[in-house]
């Protein structure tokens, strides 16, 4: 079984008041531009502090690039910023899940999962990481390395590695996209428990995925690319997929993304 319990890892991980303070993403102003191509002009927008979004759109928008540009992995914009809401800058603030996992071959499951603490050179927290590892479900790999690991499990160490670094903001780039519809779905629960209270920005392909998880979804479109309004959900993540109020949700979900039911 992938999900194991939860309480006493979810205490230790969030028992910071500096993961669950006042940490809302605001993009003032953005203007970047990749291989000649104007993404992002004038964007201006606020993704809410404690809570999860979820962006959709189509594939090649720009929602990767955003996280990117949120988290200073891309050169600095050519206009505007990204801040936290009382202006400061979100450097060190933010933990990065990538779409590919980005396990260092030559390090096992342990060594990946700590090395963001090894490269700046902190105090490794042994006992929290095997408890991040087992939950997860990796107890049993924590000396493999990534090359024996199966696509999923290689996904469940990113995410442990995530959890790891114990930031207020988290940014998940379709976090879940190489998994099982069984492992999906028990990550997405994990998810959803183990980084409640913080500022959370999850870009995902999957509707449901966004309905399962999100306090708010926003669906990013056009070039220079833009983000409708924001689609408030109610209640706390995860949902029951199945429940009457998620299908009538969805049937509006897919009505934004400009899909007909009858196409699904």
């Amino acid at each position: 079984m992938l999900l194991q319990s939860t309480t006493k890892v979810s205490e230790s991980v969030e028992s910071s008041e500096s993961l669950t303070g006042r940490h809302a993403i605001v993009l003032k102003n953005l203007g970047f531009r990749r291989n000649g191509l104007l993404l992002f002009d004038g964007l201006s927008e606020q993704f809410s502090a404690g809570e999860t979004t979820c962006i959709l759109g189509v594939s090649g928008v720009g929602k990767s690039s955003l996280l990117r540009v949120i988290a200073g992995l891309l050169p600095d914009p050519e206009f505007g910023s990204a801040c936290d809401e009382d202006g400061r800058s979100l450097r060190g603030r933010i933990a990065y899940m990538a779409q590919d996992d980005l396990l260092l071959p030559w390090a096992n499951v342990f060594r990946n999962v700590t090395l963001g603490c090894r490269l700046r050179g902190d105090d490794i927290d042994d006992d929290n990481a095997r408890e991040l590892i087992q939950l997860v479900g990796l107890a049993e790999h924590v000396e493999a390395l990534p090359h024996t690991l199966s696509g999923g499990m290689r996904q469940r160490v990113a995410l442990a590695r995530t959890l790891m670094e114990k930031r207020p903001i988290a940014l998940l780039d379709e976090p879940f996209s190489a998994l099982d519809a069984l492992t999906r779905y028990q990550l997405q629960s994990l998810v959803a428990e183990l980084f409640r209270g913080r500022t959370v920005v999850i870009v995902t392909h999957d509707p449901v995925e966004a309905l399962r998880l999100g306090h708010s979804i926003r669906v990013m479109y056009g070039r220079p690319a833009l983000l409708s309004e924001p689609m408030r959900l109610g209640g706390q993540p995860p949902r029951d997929p199945t429940a009457p109020k998620v299908a009538s949700l969805q049937r509006e979900l897919l009505n934004r993304l400009g899909i007909s039911p009858a196409e699904v």
